[in-house]
């Protein structure tokens, strides 16, 4: 098996073996016979995401630097550049669908659940804030006026950070109504 992971130029880690032909001892040192294993390049989520994104971006004739990172337990991969709307599409919805493809791609070619997050020119975070603002400013009026407040339809993600943003407050609850892609968040008084 050294031989193979030296030959592939790869750790043991990065490589996947399965065994043909187990060994056999043999009796007296006769008839004894080695093990044959297949090692194949076990591709690394890192490179084949970022490897992945950048053909997918270049084909959809976007020009644009990706990038991948560790965050959180999640791999993050980052698409930096000019005129990249087209990655990200209304609400992030090209985005997402995007996100969708490559957590698919990455299961099937390197195996495990490994989480991929897509980001382009730092679109997530500033939605984040965007969405955590709007929970805030709906909040406040909910508390000022003491009636409910509805929500724009808002992807899972954004509804969770709604959910984050006011669970810490002693007034006001909040809940999701309806069905995808429609569901929304409603905040009320206790």
């Amino acid at each position: 098996m050294r031989a193979a992971l030296e030959e592939l130029g790869v750790g043991a880690d990065e490589a996947e073996v399965e065994v043909l032909q187990e060994p056999r001892r043999g009796f007296l040192g006769l008839g004894g016979r080695e093990a044959w294993v297949r090692v194949t390049r076990r591709r690394r989520p890192e490179r084949f995401a970022v490897e992945f994104v950048d053909q997918l971006v270049a084909r959809m004739g976007v020009h644009g630097r990706v990038r991948a990172e560790e965050r959180d337990g999640r791999l993050w991969v980052e698409v930096e550049g000019d005129d990249l709307g087209v990655l990200i599409g209304h609400r992030g919805r090209t985005l997402d669908a995007l996100e969708y493809l490559i957590n698919v791609a990455v299961g099937r070619e390197c195996g495990g659940r490994q989480r991929v997050v897509l980001d382009v020119a730092g679109y997530r975070d500033r939605r984040a804030e965007a969405v955590r603002r709007m929970a805030l400013r709906a909040a406040e009026r909910v508390r000022r006026t003491g009636r409910p407040a509805t929500l724009e339809p808002m992807t899972a993600r954004e509804r969770k950070l709604v959910h984050l943003a006011l669970q810490g407050d002693p007034q006001l609850v909040t809940r999701s109504e309806g069905e995808e892609p429609f569901r929304k968040i409603v905040i009320t008084r206790k």
